[in-house]
């Protein structure tokens, strides 16, 4: 299996609510599983313990995911839903960490 981030919306940004965020990320993360890939859902796993409207404890999982992503192969981007700034984010990271960047949508199975 390929070691990937998976990046899809949390907050209400992208004009969901993040119970419906949620729901699309564990679609995705079931998608990477079909694919071939085992997925690091930061944003499924840190929210668990870390309160993502305190900017500390949001920062405290960014630069977690950004550990995980210097041993990661890709960053895999689920857009259906749109990209949100926390995606730019990532995206950002990424290109600085010289990760590989790909753009999937759920329908493209």
């Amino acid at each position: 299996m390929r070691r990937v981030i998976l990046a899809s919306p949390y907050s209400k940004s992208n004009g969901r609510t993040v119970e419906e965020n949620v729901e699309y990320a564990r679609q995705c993360l079931k998608d990477c599983f079909i694919r071939g890939d085992a997925a690091l859902v930061s944003h499924l796993l840190y929210t668990q313990v870390l309160d993502d409207e305190d900017t500390t404890q949001r920062r405290w999982g960014i630069e977690a995911e950004h550990c995980w992503m210097m041993k990661a192969e890709a960053l895999v981007v689920y857009r259906d839903h749109g990209i949100s700034p926390g995606m730019d984010n990532d995206i950002i990271a990424a290109g600085i960490f010289g990760l590989e960047v790909e753009y999937r949508r759920l329908e493209d199975l």
